[in-house]
């Protein structure tokens, strides 16, 4: 138990790029194997890989990727934190969009995530999903950054 060694890198590389979802509506969608993608190609080796979601009705989280069961339990928690049916004052959008600005208040739209020797060190059953909050589909950007030492 306790502090493992510390190690410490030297940052020579930063590599950004856009990653665009096409989303089916509401619920999670996991975007593991693109942001896997993306630091296998920027040649991440050790560092921070960083995750931006420019929208205010969506958002991005670490979640289980063992149980379904898990996801669909969380969209319900989310429609009972926010409900369409609260009485909103702002509906201009549809009476699903509060509740989804409410739900990504919540919920976060940036993540980061340590790269060890090349690997995302997400546990065993973590997954990066994106959770579309409105009904209807829309389509998504995130921004990806990775920080740190390439090869």
């Amino acid at each position: 138990m306790g502090l493992s060694a510390i190690t410490t890198v030297t940052p020579d590389v930063i590599a950004t790029a856009e990653l665009s979802i096409e989303t089916p509506g509401e619920g999670f969608l996991d975007i593991t194997a693109d942001i896997r993608q993306f630091a296998a190609k920027a040649g991440a080796q050790d560092g921070t890989l960083m995750l931006f979601l420019r929208h205010t009705s969506a958002s991005l989280t670490v979640q289980e990727n063992a149980d379904p069961d898990v996801l669909r339990d969380l969209v319900s928690a989310l429609r009972h934190l926010a409900p369409r049916d609260f009485g909103w004052i702002h509906d201009s959008e549809g009476p699903d969009d509060m509740p989804a600005h409410v739900r990504t208040m919540l919920t976060g739209v940036s993540l980061q995530i340590p790269v060890l020797g090349g690997r995302l060190q997400l546990g065993t059953w973590q997954a990066v999903y994106l959770i579309e909050h409105r009904s209807r589909p829309h389509r998504r950007q995130i921004v990806l950054q990775f920080a740190g030492r390439g090869h």
